[in-house]
């Protein structure tokens, strides 16, 4: 079974540099060969630009309205004997060039890249061709509204690109970096590995590094979309566009300026426009044949009832097909259905998570079965000393013997008993230091024989020890002094503070669990025991995990794997929706999967779901919505029943609702 997707980034359709927008399909009926893997155009008729004010954006729409709303007032309330004949026409016309001239230029510019049927050439004949038999008030009425339309589109856009622009603005461009006695300001990108940056309270950092002061506290919103302060030590993982707190921080370059995690996050993001969802790919299709076809529709409208009809009034009957011509523009699905799609990609980004397209939302709407790694996942990926017991020996003296010993060890167990203790007394002096592989130490302080290792190594040297510690499924240190048993360190990999309601939360939704790991099978059920999750395995090798996955979706079944190892990158590939835990995760990692949880919490998963669902409902709304109203106004206007005030509705207000609706997910709470 091969990924669906793992493309590299193929798109230029935006710059990563600050001052760039970017630039997302806004239009309504392509006019191009599109395929799926185009990431669309805007057919020059794009009015984002950033500089134009918004009253400006809408000044021909005002222009045109009153010009209407004046000669509506001296053809209905104020007549006037002026108002008539030649006059007339060209006030309606003037009233009509602001709005219409933009749209029979783009209709124009359409037709000679050989798209006949767009949308402009829709609204261009529907509109020339009530002019064309005196219904003027009503050809100006729908171009202004369609236009008036238009406009409101963009700005829904603009607002749903809102949080990508804020993400590229959390990259400095500008480093303070360190140089003998001087600290210098350089270009972020000509910044070296191994550079010394020079930190002052509330400045953002440039590019990934270590911490080189002893403490700093930083805000990560940049990164996992929470703004709350995250304590650092010295020798700690800093991320670019996290930004310092209260104290100078120096902190040493380790990854070139383009290779940061803000930097995959940035272009990941401007690549998620180009990966389109089912639906949205099936609409722009449908645009491209439905168009056309309602063309030839309304060229059969006005022709055919001359062959059937006792009284045929050519006026009459162009009159309906230019009415079904307006009804029938495509605006609200080709429109409103990406930008519930981006505004669903918009929502997550606010709450730390990242999807790389608008397809893998609608994979996470149809998830069933969640599966995860253990260790980074649901465990904070750091052995913690969770329980000391000593017999025989005061505690303190029993951890400083212990931390002493282990001080020469490299094992991460170890370390934990090192930490625990903090400031062990360098004065114990450790000798004869011996490891004895897969069990533990041997050596001799003050004279005294001590053995540190697993409860394998107590049976070893025959030494009588609380066999109740064989059941433990956590990692047991045991201690021995003088052959004597002595005490113990219960060690064990933290579990995350929010892991239990992540997988309550999922259970909430019919949603099955299950934990693969590498690690222990008895720790692994002891995990899946405390989080009450459905199926655990442990002593699982990468292979393991592919094949457990490969047997899950071979059921039909719908996957998500959660991991953050090099190790995970295959089964992340594997599975319908690749979740990768972005702020511990792996670079392989991360690049591989559709979704990253920057903020490395579990409980994003079941968020990533509902935004998923709630997204693909706001998405089915719209359809069912511009399907059956336009279904109604098309039939009462071949019927001879509506009018083209009706028409507007039917195109401009449905395609309003639907925008209005489509961009309300970016105001939910998740």
């Amino acid at each position: 079974m091969t990924h669906k997707h793992k493309t590299s980034h193929q798109t230029d359709c935006c710059s990563l540099e600050k001052n760039k927008t970017i630039n997302i399909e806004t239009r309504c009926c392509s006019s191009d060969n599109d395929t799926e893997n185009d990431t669309g155009h805007d057919h020059d008729h794009d009015h984002s630009n950033g500089n134009e004010s918004t009253l400006r954006m809408f000044l021909p729409s005002i222009i045109s309205f009153i010009g209407l709303l004046i000669a509506l007032l001296f053809d209905n309330y104020f007549p006037q004997s002026w108002f008539n004949g030649w006059f007339r026409i060209v006030w309606y016309v003037a009233a009509y060039i602001p709005v219409g001239l933009p749209v029979l230029k783009e209709a124009y510019a359409s037709i000679g890249k050989g798209a006949i049927f767009s949308e402009f050439f829709l609204m261009g004949i529907a509109t020339l061709g009530a002019f064309g038999i005196g219904q003027y008030a009503e050809g100006v009425a729908v171009m202004l509204f369609y236009s008036i339309g238009e406009l409101f589109q963009m700005l829904a856009v603009k607002r749903a690109k809102l949080n990508i622009k804020l993400l590229l603005d959390q990259r400095p461009d500008v480093a303070n970096v360190v140089m003998g006695q001087n600290v210098i300001a350089i270009k972020a990108s000509e910044v070296t590995i191994g550079a010394v940056i020079e930190l002052k309270p509330g400045e953002k950092l440039a590019l990934d590094g270590m911490l080189l002061s002893d403490y700093a506290t930083f805000n990560t919103a940049a990164l996992t979309g929470e703004s709350k302060p995250d304590s650092k030590s010295k020798g700690d993982t800093i991320l670019a566009g996290m930004i310092n707190g209260t104290s100078i921080a120096q902190v040493e370059v380790t990854t070139a300026f383009t290779d940061s995690k803000l930097s995959k996050i940035l272009q990941m993001a401007q690549d998620a426009t180009a990966k389109k969802a089912p639906t949205e790919l099936f609409i722009r299709k449908f645009a491209k044949i439905y168009t056309p076809i309602i063309v030839y529709l309304a060229i059969a409208i006005c022709v055919v009832p001359i062959l059937f009809a006792e009284t045929y009034i050519f006026k009459e009957w162009l009159y309906r097909a230019l009415l079904f011509l307006v009804v029938s523009c495509p605006c609200a699905l080709v429109i409103s259905i990406p930008l519930g799609y981006f505004g669903g990609i918009g929502a997550a980004s606010k709450n730390g998570i990242l999807f790389k397209g608008s397809t893998f939302l609608d994979t996470m709407a149809a998830i069933q079965v969640v599966v995860m790694d253990k260790t980074g996942t649901l465990t904070k990926g750091v052995f913690k000393v969770q329980k000391v017991v000593s017999i025989g020996i005061l505690e303190s003296d029993l951890v400083n013997y212990t931390a002493a010993i282990e001080a020469k060890s490299t094992h991460p167990v170890g370390s934990a008993i090192v930490e625990f203790a903090k400031n062990p007394k360098n004065e114990i002096v450790v000798s004869n230091f011996t490891e004895i592989p897969g069990l533990g130490l041997q050596c001799v302080v003050d004279g005294n024989e001590i053995l540190v290792g697993s409860p394998k190594l107590m049976k070893k040297f025959h030494i009588d020890y609380d066999t109740d510690l064989d059941a433990i499924p956590y990692t047991i240190v045991v201690v021995a002094i003088n052959q004597k048993y002595t005490g113990y360190f219960l060690v064990a990999d933290e579990i995350k503070e929010d892991a239990k309601a992540a997988i309550e939360s999922l259970h909430k939704i019919n949603i099955k669990t299950i934990l693969l790991s590498g690690d222990n099978q008895a720790v692994v059920l002891a995990v899946a025991k405390e989080l009450n999750i459905d199926e655990a395995y442990g002593n699982l090798l990468p292979e393991d995990k592919v094949n457990k996955v490969s047997a899950l979706l071979n059921q039909k079944l719908k996957v998500a794997f959660v991991g953050d190892g090099v190790n995970d990158a295959p089964v992340i590939a594997l599975a319908d929706a690749g979740i990768a835990m972005g702020g511990l995760g792996s670079d392989a990692t991360i690049e591989t999967a559709d979704i990253v949880i920057q903020n490395d919490q579990p409980t994003k998963i079941f968020t990533a779901i509902i935004i998923g669902k709630k997204t693909k409902q706001i998405v089915w709304q719209n359809i069912g919505l511009a399907f059956s109203v336009k279904l109604i106004v098309l039939i009462l206007g071949a019927a001879g029943l509506a009018s083209m005030w009706e028409a507007v509705f039917a195109d401009v207000g449905v395609a309003l609702l639907a925008i209005l609706n489509a961009v309300r997910i970016q105001r939910m709470k998740f």
